[in-house]
């Protein structure tokens, strides 16, 4: 997803620069090198990569709370670099290591492949509890589980309360209300509400997900077949929507996460920003919320289409997952259950803002429930918005061709944009172009 590009500059921060010698039978990967010190001698080390910007920390908590086995860190990259490494390994048939850090909606392009190891059999059920149905589904395959979440991102409106105040508007509770308010807004001569963004599909994805599209269906016994239904009519009226408030002058259509973007948000150019519980940490690492604009945001929950029957959707997550290139897997399922999931580690996680933790731990603790944020000006947010959204969210299937499905939607809604096509055209050209994409590496499109 989108949210690699975000982390992209704090996970360089992470890397440490010294290489300590550890030892290792455990895994396919080379424990010559670590990034952190492995203090504990002469027991099994289980070989990890990972990314996130406290993960040295993480490491070591889990180290010094193990005496049966310790973990090698490495950080090979972030997001794509570390995926094209281990798609190398994967290919080689060697060099993966035994644990590895994976967005949510890469671990379906990484089953499929044989290359992840179904953890329901080592310790699943002593965990399970740790953490909501929906976070377990987003990693999962149908029955099998390919991964321990870690983070998410419920999704939130944030709103500049300097705007909503001066045009007297109110924090819209469904996706018509908030047309209403765009409306309003440019009526008199305000700014524009919100974006409609090409680069940012995931959050189109989500909203057609909350409007009732299921985009990607599978059955683990038949492997090779999977269903990709893109153009309808939910999938097609989401389209139509942004591409009508685009065409009306209520938005704007700049790619977000971009100078120009986050130069508008400090501004006051735009009303919302249709976001995830990671966005604070990412706007305010951007520079928002620091100078003119410092106080001036908040958040509310997400619109929903239909307010009778509420829909939490998500954007981004990322979880731990065992490679079949470990010699160990029992062990190997033990650190992916065990990384980030002291109380320290989620703390400092959550603190400072590197990320919104899934493990129940955290999300029911009250100083992570009851935190008032500085970004929103004191605002518990957690409480408010984000909480509740984690704990309603139901989890979605990800495609094994999760990638290359963004990729389309990104230039279909970039035609949108431009005024060539409409939403719904977009949505039938995205379903065949998709769905001819799926049958040429091999599956049977139902």
């Amino acid at each position: 997803m989108k949210r690699r590009r975000i982390l992209a500059t704090v996970a360089m921060l992470a890397a440490g620069t010294g290489l300590v010698a550890c030892s290792s039978d455990e895994g396919g990967s080379d424990a010559s090198n670590c990034t952190n010190t492995i203090t504990k001698q002469n027991v099994p080390v289980v070989t990890m990569w990972g990314w996130y910007p406290n993960t040295q920390l993480v490491v070591d908590n889990f180290n010094k709370q193990h005496d049966d086995v310790q973990v090698c860190w490495t950080n090979v990259g972030q997001g794509g670099d570390e995926y094209d490494k281990f798609q190398t390994a994967i290919s080689a048939g060697t060099g993966a290591p035994d644990v590895i850090m994976v967005e949510a909606d890469r671990i379906p392009t990484f089953q499929i492949q044989g290359a992840l190891v179904d953890i329901k059999q080592y310790g699943y059920d002593a965990v399970k509890a740790n953490y909501s149905e929906g976070a377990w589904k987003d990693v999962s395959v149908g029955d099998a589980v390919y991964g321990v979440p870690v983070d998410g991102g419920p999704m939130g409106m944030i709103y500049r309360k300097d705007i909503f105040d001066k045009y007297k508007i109110t924090p819209p509770k469904t996706w018509a209300e908030y047309e209403q308010a765009a409306q309003k807004v440019k009526d008199a001569g305000g700014p524009l509400f919100g974006d409609f963004g090409a680069n940012v599909p995931a959050v189109l994805m989500a909203l057609q997900i909350q409007k009732g599209a299921t985009p990607f269906t599978s059955d683990p016994a038949q492997p090779n077949a999977i269903g990709v239904k893109l153009n309808d009519q939910a999938s097609k009226d989401v389209l139509d929507y942004w591409g009508g408030l685009a065409k009306k002058g209520l938005v704007g259509t700049q790619n977000q996460f971009t100078p120009e973007y986050i130069s508008g948000v400090i501004n006051g150019n735009y009303a919302t920003y249709i976001s995830a519980a990671w966005a604070p940490g990412y706007l305010t690492g951007a520079g928002v919320g620091k100078g003119q604009d410092t106080g001036k945001f908040a958040v509310a929950p997400l619109p929903q289409w239909d307010s009778a029957n509420p829909v939490q959707v998500n954007w981004g997550g990322s979880a731990f997952s065992v490679t079949k290139q470990a010699k160990k897997p029992e062990l190997a399922a033990k650190v992916a259950y065990g990384l980030y999931a002291d109380k320290e580690s989620l703390t400092d996680g959550w603190t400072n803002q590197i990320i919104f933790p899934l493990n129940l731990t955290a999300l029911k603790d009250p100083a992570f429930v009851d935190l008032k944020v500085a970004f929103f000006g004191g605002q518990q947010a957690n409480k408010e918005v984000y909480v509740p959204a984690a704990d309603a969210y139901q989890g979605v299937q990800y495609a094994p061709f999760g990638q290359y499905y963004l990729d389309a939607m990104e230039k279909q809604v970039s035609e949108v944009i431009k005024g060539s096509i409409t939403g719904s055209q977009a949505a039938d050209r995205l379903q065949e172009d998709v769905a001819k994409y799926a049958k040429e590496q091999g599956f049977t499109v139902q």
